[in-house]
């Protein structure tokens, strides 16, 4: 059974590159609601924390590096089957991949700066958005 939640995170490519905005508006224009959103960055323990899965794989030091190196905005979003539209909607990991019209195929610089995270499972979307929002930040 899916959820109607996902999470996501505009990763500090996008955001370095001044791509908030129309990332966001894709993202609304797709259908989803926003449930919470702030701009932050995470720490080196943050992004640890937040990728540990990854620990035993070799990009992993590579990983926390650049997802603490700037400001992300992280979102909960909703929508009917909202992990699997979401997925949809940010393309391939690889953005030379990833369908003509998605996220990462438009804003994404490469394989690791991918421009955007979403969550991959319905309890990875929760997990995920209780690691970043309180139970009063999402509405």
């Amino acid at each position: 059974m899916s959820s109607n939640i996902t999470f996501t995170m505009i990763k500090p490519d996008a955001v370095a590159d001044g791509h908030i905005g129309a990332i966001l508006e894709m993202i609304s224009n797709a259908g989803f609601k926003f449930k919470a959103l702030k701009l932050t960055q995470l720490t080196v323990a943050d992004a640890k924390k937040f990728y540990e899965i990854h620990a035993e794989r070799p990009f992993y030091g590579e990983l926390v590096d650049f997802m603490s190196s700037g400001p992300i905005v992280a979102a909960v979003l909703e929508k009917e089957n909202a992990v699997e539209d979401f997925r949809k909607l940010i393309g391939a990991t690889n953005p030379a991949e990833a369908a003509e019209g998605t996220i990462r195929k438009k804003y994404a610089r490469s394989v690791g700066e991918n421009a955007v995270h979403g969550s991959d499972s319905d309890e990875n979307a929760l997990i995920e958005a209780t690691f970043h929002f309180s139970g009063r930040e999402i509405f």
